[in-house]
């Protein structure tokens, strides 16, 4: 990676996306899978499993920013309007 090498800002309204595990939407359509769902530390529990139907379970979180071409399919198809990305 060279100093000038810029990655798209993906910003990821939580309030907004608060079921990302049953939406999936941009998990789809992304061409080179950046996203990923998670459960967050503070909600899980050794031996039990979350409901992913529940708000704020999961959160999405764009793990793989560097691979990331800013098509913007994610912004696109995702029905709350949570995504933004943002090039330089």
């Amino acid at each position: 990676m060279t100093a000038s090498t810029r990655y798209p800002k993906i910003t990821i309204d939580h309030t907004k996306c608060t079921v990302p595990f049953l939406c999936k939407k941009c998990l789809q359509v992304c061409p080179t899978a950046i996203f990923y769902n998670v459960a967050p530390s503070s909600k899980q529990e050794k031996g039990k499993e979350l409901d992913p139907r529940v708000d704020g379970n999961y959160v999405l979180y764009p793990v793989f920013v560097n691979k990331c071409t800013a098509c913007k399919k994610c912004v696109e198809v995702c029905p709350v309007d949570a995504i933004i990305v943002e090039t330089t």
